[in-house]
């Protein structure tokens, strides 16, 4: 089973997906005081660091296969001022130390779509840099089938010793969107995938159960559409968790 090493874990999403897909997350990193909470718990047994600055890669060097992570969005957002790495919140070299530290076989990150114009060859140099091979996509969240689009730029990279499984199995999931062939989260009919939680019990709405207890009258409401906002489509990692 694959280890995870979850930076930047929000309430989870990453991890929700990795774990769908058969990986197992043996530690968080996360800052939100609200979002620990909800970590810790859904996930009682994983440890939790509060400050990727803080945190020391060694101590999973060779215990990890895995590091992903959102790094923060607001420097490439057009929601924001998208001052790139002049914002204080740039976090891909912490991200990128915690990487070089832990030396896992692969590294899956995540932001927003603008930030292909304005960060991913360097995202991708430092990578490379440290003995990657890199790939990104722009993945949008109907892709599995929400009713929303959602943009966003995923980059997916593995040691060059390892097998480049991501570009034939991607791309042929992706073909499959565009020729608007039946999918299901991360299900490859030709590759015998099985049919994940979602497809057995779950249901998508553009406005789903979850959500519609966040917005009505309960505590902690403005934190917890916060979280929702800046979580990733854990059905779209999924996907990328069962092709690495």
């Amino acid at each position: 089973m694959m280890r995870v090493l979850d930076l930047f874990s929000g309430i989870g999403g990453f991890s929700l997906g990795l774990e769908a897909a058969g990986m197992e997350t043996v530690a968080f990193c996360e800052k939100d005081s609200f979002c620990r909470k909800v970590l810790a718990q859904h996930w009682p047994n994983v440890p939790i660091h509060e400050d990727i600055r803080d945190l020391d890669g060694q101590i999973y060097r060779g215990t990890v296969d895995v590091v992903c992570g959102g790094f923060p969005c607001q420097p490439f957002s057009v929601a924001g001022l998208r001052q790139g790495q002049e914002d204080d919140r740039h976090l891909w070299p912490e991200m990128l130390r915690v990487v070089r530290e832990s030396q896992p076989r692969w590294v899956i990150g995540e932001n927003v779509s603008g930030f292909v114009k304005m960060a991913l060859d360097d995202v991708s140099s430092d990578l490379e840099g440290e003995g990657y091979a890199v790939r990104a996509f722009v993945l949008p969240a109907v892709a599995v089938d929400a009713l929303h689009r959602r943009d966003r730029c995923f980059i997916i990279a593995h040691k060059k010793d390892v097998a480049d499984t991501i570009g034939s199995r991607s791309e042929a999931w992706l073909s499959g969107q565009e020729q608007g062939q039946e999918r299901h989260s991360g299900e490859f009919n030709h590759e015998g995938y099985q049919r994940s939680w979602w497809e057995t019990g779950g249901e998508w709405a553009t406005e789903p159960d979850p959500l519609r207890r966040m917005a009505h009258g309960v505590p902690n409401r403005v934190d917890r559409i916060k979280a929702l906002g800046n979580s990733v489509v854990p059905r779209l990692v999924e996907v990328i968790g069962k092709i690495v």
